[in-house]
């Protein structure tokens, strides 16, 4: 139980900012950029805000990335620049947790983009994949599409754009907060639990879990 630790450690889980970007390419290290933001806000575990934006690089995208997400080059034409969409994004999150799915990739981009305009966003980020590695090592493989289809979490079967991926991570990460409260017997869980979670060892989880159980 982690019920004596301070209050700063024992935020809620259910309370963050889920995120998804679609970039021109991989790396903001070789010069990639967002193209498009999407954003749900949750609170004590119910969704009550969304932001959305597709947002102007200053260059074309290649054929690739327009097939693979369904961005064209002509709707980014008219988008609003990425400096504008990330300055409206910081004062979105403001300094609440962040979640994304392979958080590692969205974390970067974040973090380039909210450079280029002196922004940052106050928030720590927890992995929704890595959680869910853990939690259902039975899955084929733990991309989101893969994940919505073995929980059977309803969608719309779009992917691969900003905010549709953003919710559909959204639900998972409430499904995995309440699989933990429900069959593990973890009350309140925090964040700093789902992070802790997301780093332990595979072998290691069921012990993890009793650990923090409340039973």
């Amino acid at each position: 139980m982690m019920t004596d630790m301070p209050r700063y450690l024992r935020k809620p889980a259910d309370t963050v900012i889920v995120l998804d970007f679609e970039t021109t390419g991989l790396s903001p290290d070789q010069g990639d950029r967002a193209i498009e933001i999407g954003a749900v806000k949750i609170e004590r575990g119910e969704i009550v805000d969304r932001f959305q934006s597709l947002m102007n690089p200053g260059r074309r995208v290649s054929t690739f990335i327009e097939e693979y997400t369904g961005i064209t080059n002509a709707m980014l034409q008219t988008a609003p620049p990425c400096n504008e969409v990330m300055t409206a994004f910081a004062d979105f999150a403001g300094s609440t947790d962040l979640v994304a799915h392979n958080a590692s990739f969205d974390q970067r981009f974040l973090h380039s983009e909210l450079k280029r305009v002196r922004r940052e966003c106050g928030g720590e980020f927890a992995c929704s994949m890595l959680v869910a590695r853990r939690l259902y090592q039975e899955a084929e493989n733990h991309k989101l599409g893969s994940l919505v289809r073995h929980i059977d979490i309803p969608n719309d079967g779009t992917f691969h754009r900003a905010l549709a991926d953003a919710d559909m991570t959204a639900l998972l990460w409430l499904e995995m907060i309440d699989r933990l409260a429900d069959e593990y017997q973890i009350a309140d869980v925090s964040f700093l639990l789902m992070q802790q979670l997301s780093a332990t060892p595979k072998h290691a989880v069921k012990q993890f879990l009793r650990r923090n159980s409340s039973r």
